[in-house]
């Protein structure tokens, strides 16, 4: 088994209704995003997943994110943009559009300290 990870980052701001603390009140965190894809078969040049692809379709899945207020977004209505729901989002996302590539993984950063890690 092989994996292929590559990161890219966003910078936007959320709130989460709800929370008892400081994070009620919006604030905003460059996220570092990190997809993780994983296979058994190499292609004839040796490679599971070319990097400049996932790379490309990571950025596209991540533009609509950035330098935005997350809460204002379709994707989190009903739902706080908690890092969760966000890797979650991804996750999903990613996936929609990297087929035939199995996404093993998606682990986004909030911080240099704290990440949440989602898989299926």
């Amino acid at each position: 088994m092989f994996e292929v990870t590559v990161r890219d980052s966003i910078a936007s701001a959320h709130q989460l209704h709800g929370y008892d603390g400081p994070c009620k009140d919006m604030h905003g965190h460059t996220w570092k995003v990190e997809m993780v894809i994983g296979g058994n078969t190499l292609d004839g040049v040796g490679l599971l997943a070319d990097f400049k692809v996932l790379k490309t379709k990571l950025k596209e899945v991540l533009m609509p994110l950035d330098h935005v207020v997350l809460n204002d977004l379709p994707a989190f209505k009903g739902i706080n943009p908690s890092t969760e729901n966000l890797a979650r989002h991804i996750y999903r996302t990613l996936s929609a559009h990297c087929l035939p590539l199995r996404i093993k993984q998606v682990q986004v950063w909030e911080s240099d300290t704290a990440s949440v890690i989602y898989y299926e």
